[in-house]
């Protein structure tokens, strides 16, 4: 059980609610401040005395018209339904579950003016993996994630579809069957709901969960392909990562000297003076990338420990503030950054690839015994260099373009949902090009027997044998690529 609380939400802690299937609970200073902020703002609706935007007034370049109190509801519900425009691709279930946990959180701080029963049902949805349908399309990142935040909310007002027990249903169905009421939202909840950066932070929890565990098998699958290539471990010693010290190279330095303890292929005398860079600058280039995770790490655990819808609520000091929490471009510009450091990982990878197949260092060319009859793995490689080609396009900063919207109020946006999207792209494209270099490189280690590489990556291609096998001949690869690609989502062998 997890309780939301105004403790620091950790990228760590959404993992492990995720992986452990938690339930979620609303604690109690999380309830106090949510009833105190709505009594507060309901006090404030007799008295308030001027326009407020989102509260008594339209929405976007709407702000300027105000509306009866009577008809306070009925707004919020049509900013809901109105803003339900997304486009394209599903948003992944994983993801869609994200969003609830970090809208539920950005609601609980008691600056939104949502009713505690808005909350609530927002983690019954959760915790009854009722996973609404959301579309990829849609959010400009400045607003708060408009079109994709109210499809995530439809079914609070009993519209829109849901994923439920492995089907896709209309929510009022799964309501009924469930026993829930839809609500009828009260002032400013509809923004509340919409305004805020879930859509784009979730992308970006999503993205740096695999991030960190695919640089940690960058580094394991480098090492095995360094042994393979006959590689050296001078530029791994501390001595030169010292000179320069950066805290990623150091650290990936240091880890690679760890996995290739005690390897008898590391330490035998070598014929050639240096490496390629692919090999010899692993220590800078998978350093940079670790670097780059850690910054993208630090700026996303603050977003997803804020309230950023508008306009805020601060009850003790009797103001409503219309700001721009909403803006996405901090975040944006994070996980452009991650997308071009996850390409590095992907761009290093496959060279690595290429060289392992290239017949240099008494390796078989295409890593087959017989080449010629056999394509070996020549083809797997094409592959890797069609995927980086993809994900080198995917690193166009979105968060470098800006089209205005709502009549020019709306005049600057970060687009960092076009951001969040394409980065669940590049995380996807690099494990598939680390899965190759994995299985390359477990081939081509095979024709440095009997020599034994150390105890640490002897056992992870023990067992990575265990469901892909040496390749004598020719034979169909996709399956054993998808495999190699499923094998390295394992975390016990870090």
């Amino acid at each position: 059980m997890h309780i939301i609380s105004h403790e620091r939400l950790t990228i760590e802690r959404v993992k492990e609610i995720l992986d452990k299937h938690e339930q979620l609970q609303l604690g109690e200073v999380a309830i106090a401040a949510i009833e105190k902020c709505r009594k507060y703002l309901d006090s404030k609706m007799g008295d308030i005395g001027r326009p407020v935007y989102g509260v008594t007034t339209g929405f976007g370049s709407l702000c300027n018209i105000s509306i009866p109190e009577k008809e306070l509801s009925q707004l919020q519900h049509n900013l809901v339904m109105s803003h339900a425009c997304g486009m394209g691709e599903e948003v992944r279930p994983e993801i869609v579950k994200i969003m609830l946990l970090l809208k539920a959180q950005s609601l609980s701080y008691g600056h939104s003016g949502s009713q505690l029963v808005t909350v609530q049902r927002l983690i019954d949805m959760f915790n009854n993996d009722v996973l609404p349908v959301v579309y990829q399309q849609g959010s400009l990142g400045a607003s708060g994630d408009l079109a994709p935040l109210a499809h995530l909310s439809l079914p609070l007002i009993g519209l829109g579809e849901v994923y439920y027990k492995g089907q896709r249903c209309e929510s009022t169905d799964v309501w009924k069957e469930l026993g829930w009421e839809s609500i009828r939202l009260q002032s400013k909840e509809g923004l509340a709901l919409l305004n805020g950066t879930q859509f784009m932070s979730a992308h970006a929890v999503w993205s740096l969960i695999q991030a960190e565990r695919l640089s940690q098998w960058a580094d394991m699958i480098g090492a095995i392909s360094l042994e393979a290539f006959d590689g050296r471990i001078e530029p791994f010693y501390p001595h030169s990562h010292q000179l320069r010290a950066q805290p990623g190279q150091l650290v990936t330095a240091e880890r690679f000297a760890e996995l290739l303890d005690g390897s008898e292929l590391i330490v035998r005398k070598k014929e050639h003076v240096q490496d390629p860079y692919s090999f010899r600058c692993i220590p800078q280039v998978h350093g940079a990338v670790k670097d780059t995770i850690a910054h993208v790490h630090r700026v996303i655990e603050n977003e997803i420990n804020s309230a950023t819808d508008n306009p805020n609520i601060f009850p003790d000091e009797d103001m409503i503030i219309s700001a721009g929490n909403f803006h996405g471009e901090p975040i944006a510009i994070s996980m452009d950054m991650l997308a071009i450091g996850l390409n590095e990982l992907a761009s290093i990878s496959e060279r690595r690839i290429y060289k392992l197949i290239s017949g240099q260092r008494n390796l078989p060319s295409f890593l087959v015994a017989k080449p010629g009859l056999s394509s070996g793995f020549m083809i797997p490689q094409y592959t890797a260099a069609s995927i980086v080609s993809q994900t080198k396009g995917l690193c166009w900063p979105a968060s470098s373009d800006s089209i205005p919207s709502s009549q020019g109020q709306e005049d600057h946006v970060s687009m960092g949902a076009n951001s969040a999207t394409k980065l669940v792209r590049v995380v996807e494209n690099t494990e598939s090009v680390l899965g190759i270099e994995l299985m390359n490189a477990a081939q081509a280690l095979e024709f440095r027997r009997p020599a034994k590489s150390s105890a640490k990556l002897e056992k992870i291609v023990s067992e990575y044998r265990k469901v892909v096998p040496f390749i004598y001949v020719d034979r169909y690869m996709h399956p054993l690529m998808v495999k190699s690609k499923e094998f390295i989502r394992r975390e016990d062998l870090y």
